[in-house]
């Protein structure tokens, strides 16, 4: 039995996206200059995996002492430490980098140090990498995002047309700005496991266009004679409610983690969640404008001009 409230859905829309999408560029210009603004005063918040450092997961008999904890890092050698409560109240996860070649030696020490202190301190897990690995996790996590990047335009062109698969990638450049520029204004960690998150929304962005290019290519071939954006339109309207149905079950399906899944899993899956709205809105207002702009062909005619959605043909 399908989910009652799909059933509230109206089976036909009559939004015109078309007319709204000047209004949704000046809004995605705005939201990419504010991105571009916190990339430059604020930067991304590297985690251990790109800067370098030492990473201890600790649980004290006790409730865990963050701020005590934090002094105690900076005494016994950890610079820049940083500690956050995880999991229960006795959970900690103790984050610091130390000088070059000392990694192993100094995190020695403050785990001795620590458990002279904290009498009862059990290490769940001890991660240490050094700033050359470090510096070729970042190439590498940046790599495979434009690797995947280069392949989704390649598979576009291939199946569509060339117009298609530059509004698909500008569109999930669009995706992977804002959702860059959110993880630096929240100072989230920016991690291996936040390019992961990044590869799930390229994946979820483009697959979103591939199903509105399906659309449009299927009533570009009924409505020969239709203005170009009046297709536009209708093509979204039919597909509007399956894309409210998709979007909301993925968002649902990763609540649960988002409220639930504590301070360690928030970042990665409000990650995902923002990615999938993001990805959701370029669809309509990034892809297909530059569709419109362009013009597209219909069989063996020349590609269509820019014309009004009210437009008669």
């Amino acid at each position: 039995m399908p989910w009652p409230l799909i059933r509230l859905l109206p089976r036909e829309f009559h939004f015109n996206f078309v007319g709204l999408a000047p209004y949704a560029a000046v809004f995605s210009a705005i939201l990419i200059v504010l991105s571009g603004i916190s990339f430059v005063t604020k930067g991304l918040n590297m985690g251990i995996d790109f800067v370098g450092g030492t990473l201890i997961e600790v649980e004290t008999k006790g409730p865990a002492p963050i701020s005590e904890l934090r002094t105690k890092l900076a005494s016994f050698g950890g610079e820049d430490a940083q500690v956050q409560g995880l999991g229960g109240p006795n959970g900690a996860m103790l984050r610091f980098r130390t000088a070059a070649g000392e990694e192993i030696a100094v995190t020695e020490h403050i785990k001795d140090e620590l458990a002279k202190t904290y009498p009862g301190i059990q290490f769940k897990r001890v991660e240490v990498v050094g700033p050359k690995v470090s510096g070729e996790l970042l190439q590498g996590g940046f790599m495979a995002l434009g690797i995947a990047l280069a392949l989704m335009l390649a598979y576009i062109w291939f199946r569509f047309q060339l117009q298609f698969g530059l509004g698909a990638v500008v569109a999930v450049f669009h995706d992977v700005l804002l959702t860059l520029g959110v993880l630096s204004i929240t100072h989230f960690e920016f991690s291996m496991t936040t390019i992961a998150a990044l590869l799930t929304v390229i994946g979820y962005s483009m697959n979103e266009k591939v199903i509105t290019f399906d659309r449009l290519r299927e009533n570009l071939r009924k409505y020969k004679t239709t203005p170009l954006g009046e297709v536009i339109n209708r093509s979204e309207n039919e597909r509007l409610s399956r894309t409210l149905i998709t979007g909301s079950t993925a968002i649902m399906a990763l609540s649960g983690a988002l409220f639930l899944g504590g301070p360690v899993l928030f970042p990665l899956v409000f990650t995902m969640v923002f990615g999938i709205i993001v990805g959701t809105y370029s669809s309509i207002y990034v892809a297909l404008p530059i569709i419109l702009l362009w013009g597209v062909k219909r069989g063996d005619e020349p590609a269509e001009p820019l014309r009004p959605a009210n437009a008669r043909p």
